[in-house]
């Protein structure tokens, strides 16, 4: 199981002394953050992508590479990337390049966002959202694992021998988790694939995402990718901790009832009772956790949000202290006891070089102009590859 922490980069008043924190600061408080997240032994930071106020995140790639560049163990991921608005050509190189440079230590999450205003900033329509999301994602999927691509869709002007450079590292393309709140159809299409599928299960009750899940689940069994218990699923979690329950709700309370998300709705008694929202003790956020494997039967990785609403960034240090000093080693233990033994790891850089590779090195492209954007796509060392490829078939 990995564990991590997810920030969806809002710049938000503290409702506490009124302090609204200038982009900088809050840019320089992610990056902290995502520090510390390695520091208190969690495995994963993940950053959303947003264009619009309140939020700062509109190019993941260049600070997930700086965070990438700090840290020595960190999986850094995005929370999501819009997979609607950004051409696919471009998620393909910044991607494979972000790979590159963190050395295998990332992935991504692909989804269609939340603000409708995107759309038509980026020259899209919103009621194209779902087609948008399939076929931008089947050329995304061809352009890591085709050296050369022929293309011709909807959505954007057509591709003719066209190579997406860099090549993903070691020739294997990074995983992708495919984020949903609410559509069926993208649940599909991470099955169909063969991907993970995030439920970022923060806001509707558990029942909503037990199907969507279990939808996944069957769907990911139907096209051949293993059995429903080897299907990779993830989860979003939030979570507030101090000493104890009553500290905690008091501290908390303030930036509950003004969060811009869910603030001034449902008490937060009863936002807790309904989402997966833990305020209290590191025991409680412990018990709480371990029921969404009750829920959502075995899963691959868990994602709390600790830094929206206006709290400090002192205030988040903190917290992630508490939650990778005295939850995560506790839940770590018990989810090992309690896994069914077909659930498989967490996917990883390494994971995937072996499945893909064994024991053989893995395949090194070489830069090759004539694999470019030309007439023929042809290659010069093509008949290098053939050999390659007819020493180590496997691999192929």
């Amino acid at each position: 199981m990995q564990f991590g922490i997810f920030s969806v980069s809002d710049i938000t008043r503290d409702p506490t002394n009124d302090h609204t924190p200038s982009e900088a600061e809050r840019i320089d408080a992610v990056v902290k953050i995502a520090q510390k997240t390695e520091e208190v032994g969690m495995d994963v930071f993940a950053i959303g992508e947003h264009h619009n106020p309140p939020f700062f995140s509109s190019a993941p790639t260049a600070l997930l590479a700086y965070i990438a560049a700090t840290t020595k163990r960190l999986v850094v991921t995005t929370s999501t990337t819009l997979i609607t608005t950004n051409d696919p050509v471009r998620i393909a190189e910044e991607y494979a390049m972000l790979q590159h440079l963190s050395k295998g230590r990332m992935d991504l999450m692909l989804g269609r966002g939340n603000t409708a205003p995107v759309y038509p900033w980026f020259g899209q329509d919103i009621r194209e959202s779902l087609p948008l999301a399939l076929e931008n994602y089947n050329l995304l999927h061809r352009l890591w694992r085709e050296d050369v691509v022929d293309w011709k869709g909807k959505f954007r002007g057509p591709l003719q021998g066209f190579t997406s450079v860099p090549r993903p590292l070691d020739d294997v393309p990074p995983f992708v988790w495919h984020g949903s709140i609410r559509t069926p159809e993208i649940a599909e299409q991470a099955a169909y694939y063969g991907d993970g599928f995030f439920a970022n299960n923060i806001f509707w009750p558990k029942e909503h995402y037990m199907r969507l899940i279990s939808f996944y689940r069957k769907r990911f069994a139907h096209y051949g990718h293993g059995t429903e218990k080897e299907a990779i699923v993830g989860l979003g979690g939030q979570a507030y901790l101090a000493k104890n329950s009553q500290e905690a709700k008091k501290e908390f309370r303030p930036y509950f009832n003004e969060a811009p998300v869910y603030g001034h709705g449902p008490s937060m008694e009863d936002f807790m009772e309904m989402t997966p929202l833990s305020v209290g003790s590191p025991q409680e956020v412990i018990d709480k956790t371990l029921t969404f494997r009750e829920h959502f039967g075995d899963y691959q990785r868990q994602l709390f949000l600790m830094d929206h609403s206006g709290l400090p960034l002192k205030t988040v240090l903190n917290q992630l202290e508490l939650l990778g000093g005295e939850v995560i080693p506790v839940l770590r233990k018990e989810i090992a006891a309690r896994q069914d033994p077909e659930t498989p790891a967490a996917p990883t850089h390494e994971s995937l070089i072996k499945a893909k590779y064994g024991d053989l090195p893995p395949r090194q492209p070489r830069p090759n102009a004539n694999r470019g954007d030309n007439v023929t796509g042809a290659s010069p060392y093509q008949d290098t590859e053939d050999k390659f490829q007819a020493e180590y078939p496997s691999v192929f």
